[in-house]
C-alpha cells in the first residue's frame, strides 16, 4: 500500500487524441483509488465537463466551477462538491472553462502557465491522497496548466492507428514542459484502453507500444467494455455499477499498479 504522505500526487490524466478513454480512465481510476481507502479530488479541466457527468452533476447549473477558481472568483475549496461515490469529490466544469484564456486577457491579466498549480493550496494537498486532473483532448492553455500543476501524468492510449504518432505530440509537449515551467513533472505510464483481443491492429499496437516505450507502460490493459458506457450513463464509475465486469477488474489492477510505482518512488 502506499505509505502515509502529507501532500497528495497529483497526476494529470492527458492525451491531445480525443476519444482515447482520458475521461473515463480519470474518474474509474479515481473510484478504484477509493477502494484502497484513498481521498480523492478531481479537477475537471476540460470544457465539455464529461467528468462531471459521469457522477450525474450537470455542469451546466454549476455556478462554482474549476472556470471561476481559476478567474480568482471563488477560492477552490468553495468550487468542491462531493459525487455520488464516498471520498471522491470533484471540482466540475463547463463551457465557460473554454473562454478563460480570452476573459484573463480582458481583465488585463497575463495567461499564465502556472495559473492551476497557485490554487492548489497546501491545505487542498493535505486533504486528498490523489488529485486527478482530467484534460481536455488538445495540448491547449488548459492541458499545458494541467501538465504544470503536476507532478505525474498518465496517458490512456487507444489501440488503433495513429496511436504512436499522438503519443510522440505529446511526448515533445512534456519534455518541453519540463525543459521550461515543471522539471519535476514524470510519466508515471501509458495506459492501454478499449483494448480488443480479437482485432489484429490491437494486439500489433499493444506490442508495438510496449515495445517502444517499455516499463513505462502499465501492464493492467482496459478492456473495450459495454459494462462502462452503461455505467457512466447511470452517473456511476464502473466498479459501482458491475463491481464484477473485467473493466472494473481493470481499473482496480491498475489503481494498484499506481500505488505501488509511488510507494516504490516517493520517499
Amino acid at each position: 500500500m502506499l505509505k502515509s504522505r502529507h501532500m497528495s500526487e497529483i497526476i494529470a490524466i492527458a492525451n491531445q487524441k480525443g476519444g482515447v478513454g482520458k475521461t473515463t480512465t480519470a474518474y474509474n481510476l479515481a473510484s478504484a483509488l477509493k477502494k484502497y481507502n484513498k481521498r480523492i479530488l478531481l479537477l475537471d479541466m476540460d470544457p465539455q465537463g464529461s467528468c462531471s457527468r459521469a457522477f450525474g452533476i450537470d455542469p451546466s447549473l454549476s455556478r462554482k466551477t474549476i472556470n471561476e477558481v481559476l478567474l480568482g472568483e471563488v477560492e477552490l475549496k468553495r468550487a468542491i462538491r462531493k459525487t455520488p461515490v464516498h471520498h471522491v469529490h470533484l471540482v466540475p466544469a463547463n463551457l465557460s472553462l473554454a473562454l478563460l484564456e480570452s476573459n484573463l486577457v480582458q481583465k488585463a491579466e497575463r495567461p499564465s502557465l502556472s495559473l492551476l498549480k497557485s490554487h492548489i493550496d497546501d491545505r487542498t494537498k493535505r486533504l486528498y491522497d490523489f488529485i486527478l486532473i482530467d484534460c481536455p483532448p488538445s495540448l491547449s492553455f488548459l492541458s499545458l496548466n494541467a501538465l504544470c500543476a503536476a507532478r505525474s501524468l498518465i496517458a490512456p492510449v487507444q489501440c488503433e492507428y495513429f496511436a504512436l504518432d499522438a503519443l510522440s505530440q505529446l511526448l515533445a509537449t512534456i519534455a518541453k514542459v519540463q525543459r521550461t515551467d515543471n522539471p519535476d513533472l514524470e510519466i508515471l505510464g501509458l495506459v492501454l484502453t478499449m483494448f480488443d483481443p480479437r482485432t489484429k491492429i490491437a494486439t500489433e499496437i499493444a506490442q508495438e507500444i510496449r515495445a517502444n516505450f517499455k516499463e513505462k507502460v502499465f501492464n493492467s490493459v482496459i478492456p473495450r467494455s459495454v459494462s462502462v458506457v452503461e455505467a457512466s450513463m447511470k452517473g456511476l464509475p464502473v466498479n459501482e455499477y458491475r463491481p464484477s465486469s473485467s473493466a472494473a477488474v481493470a481499473y482496480a489492477a491498475l489503481a494498484r499498479e499506481v500505488m505501488a510505482y509511488l510507494e516504490k518512488n516517493r520517499p
